[in-house]
């Protein structure tokens, strides 16, 4: 089965870009198992605390990655975790709308296209 590896950015695009985040990954690839590194989570925690609307998405973000398997990685940064992820083969894919981090997967990423619609990138 694939996995989706979640980053903060994707979990935050149903209140940043309005997007309806696992239908959109339902589309694109079927059956899939989404997981999420805790050092996913405890970014969305601490971006939580915050103010504003960017709080706001990571509260949302935070909600809906228990929809996910939580997964440890070595990587304590939330990028390297992911990077770990896929470089593992513990992941097909990164979900995520962080340019950086997209050029890092080299070909492994789904990111936002268009408004409201992922591909793979």
């Amino acid at each position: 089965m694939t996995v989706a590896a979640l980053d903060t950015s994707a979990l935050m695009l149903p209140v940043q870009g309005d997007l309806r985040l696992f239908e959109e990954l339902d589309r694109l690839l079927g059956a899939y198992e989404a997981v999420v590194p805790e050092a996913v989570l405890e970014e969305l925690e601490a971006l939580a605390r915050g103010n504003g609307t960017e709080a706001t998405a990571a509260s949302v973000g935070h909600d809906l990655a228990g929809r996910c398997r939580t997964v440890e990685t070595d990587a304590s940064y939330a990028d390297d975790a992911l990077v770990e992820l896929v470089q593992s083969g513990r992941a097909d894919y990164v979900v995520t709308n962080d340019r950086p981090l997209r050029d890092r997967l080299d070909g492994t990423a789904i990111g936002l296209r268009g408004r409201a619609e992922l591909a793979i990138n």
